[in-house]
């Protein structure tokens, strides 16, 4: 187990540098320090010297790549790429290019986030696994039919259809909590009880109708005929035996959302002015903030190959025929 540990750890190391290096370019072909000082100077009419001095206290007044003018290793470390994405190993993200630490921000902006993320993910995921195997108890009956339509009926309906409805008829014409805004302690739940409603109902269609094909899938097999042949009830060979045998590929597609329970939600946020990550790394790609957009995307990348890690740790829990060597 170490070793296949110490074996992940080390893969990560040539992608976390790929990753950045595609951001670097994907950035900086859309727009140049040159672009992005006038950005930030918001002015109409700049002058070269107000942006070679802009530049020189960011840090943006160095060869993108590779710095001919120096010599040795400072061919590559005197360069913004090294400068910029390489502290980030050490998670040291720096400041943005207002002057505020990125560390701090994010420290900051993680609560609001997993306020929000970590409810919906967990009822969520209760909701769809239960709805999935109503419909798999009474597969091919009419209750079955119309949950396999209600599903795509609701995956069929855009997520800003959910949230500017819920913001309508919820906030203003009922009235029942507010349309956007944040506050903490326990006044937050006035303002986060929307948005984690509206993130169930938005997952109940494409969450439910996949969970359900895994197990009809499994409830095929020879295990479930045997099963049956015991004497065992179909809620006992559901519950038991099926749901068991279905986790590997639950928790593989579990996976995916473990980087958005820190994240945030980039439109949920945004919508509701909620001070997340997700908000925060909106603001940073609309004022073309580098500094956060690489540490965000980069901060997404270590939480999803820790998420990889831990869904192969967590296979060896529900099934003991998986060994990690």
């Amino acid at each position: 187990m170490i070793a296949y540990l110490i074996r992940r750890i080390l893969y990560a190391v040539p992608i976390l540098i790929g990753v950045n290096l595609l951001t670097f370019a994907l950035f900086f072909v859309v727009n140049t320090p040159d672009d992005m000082a006038r950005m930030q100077l918001g002015i109409k009419r700049v002058t070269p010297q107000a942006i070679d001095a802009w530049k020189r206290q960011h840090g943006y007044d160095k060869p993108l790549l590779l710095n001919t003018a120096a010599g040795g290793a400072g061919q590559f470390t005197d360069t913004i790429f090294w400068q910029k994405s390489a502290s980030m190993f050490a998670f040291d993200f720096g400041y943005s290019d207002d002057g505020r630490s990125i560390g701090r921000e994010i420290a900051t902006r993680m609560g609001p986030s997993l306020v929000i993320a970590l409810p919906t993910f967990l009822i969520g995921l209760f909701v769809y696994v239960s709805f999935a195997l109503l419909m798999t108890l009474f597969r091919g009956t009419a209750l079955d039919m119309a949950g396999v339509a209600l599903c795509v009926l609701l995956m069929s309906v855009s997520g800003l259809f959910y949230i500017i409805g819920g913001q309508f008829l919820v906030g203003k014409l009922w009235h029942l909590v507010p349309i956007s805004g944040y506050s903490g302690g326990a006044d937050s739940f006035k303002f986060v009880v929307l948005p984690i409603v509206i993130g169930v109902v938005g997952g109940i269609g494409s969450s439910s109708r996949w969970y359900r094909t895994i197990f009809l899938e499994e409830i095929g097999k020879d295990y479930v005929r045997t099963a049956r042949a015991k004497g065992l009830s179909e809620l006992r060979v559901l519950f038991t035996h099926v749901l068991k045998n279905a986790m590997i590929p639950i928790l593989t597609g579990v996976v995916v959302v473990i980087p958005l329970l820190f994240m945030g939600s980039l439109l949920t946020e945004s919508f509701f002015g909620i001070p997340g990550l997700g908000s925060y790394t909106i603001d940073a790609i609309n004022s073309q903030d580098f500094s956060i957009v690489r540490a965000m995307v980069f901060l997404g990348s270590v939480l999803y190959i820790a998420g990889l890690i831990l869904t192969d740790i967590s296979y060896t829990v529900v099934d003991p025929r998986v060994r990690l060597s």
